[in-house]
């Protein structure tokens, strides 16, 4: 079993049907960001610094039906997962509160 992760917007994440799921960037990119255990405090800190309501979504990749691509859009070295289709909720293991510490900085959820 591999796992990579999403960060959400708790609201988005609660309001999408109970068996699928799509953040609202999905309809202009046409995918949904993922990242792997050593890329998520990284990336949190640097998209989201700070920002309260998140979810942290843990995604079993043998679950999930869509292509899944290690890409680098933006033209970086480091290839990140992205969901090319939406995310069936059963491939989600876990959902976990998601806030930054007082300074505004993620840290790894236990």
């Amino acid at each position: 079993m591999s796992i990579i992760f999403h960060i959400a917007n708790r609201e988005v994440w609660e309001r999408n049907s109970p068996a699928d799921y799509q953040p609202e960037q999905f309809a202009t990119e046409g995918f949904i960001h993922c990242s792997t255990a050593e890329q998520l405090i990284p990336v949190a800190n640097l998209r989201f610094r700070g920002q309260l309501g998140l979810v942290l979504l843990e995604i079993d990749t043998n679950l999930v039906k869509p292509e899944i691509r290690y890409e680098n859009l933006e033209g970086g070295l480091k290839l990140f997962p992205h969901i090319y289709g939406q995310l069936e909720r059963k491939a989600v293991l876990r959902v976990r509160n998601f806030a930054p510490g007082l300074d505004g900085f993620f840290t790894m959820p236990e």
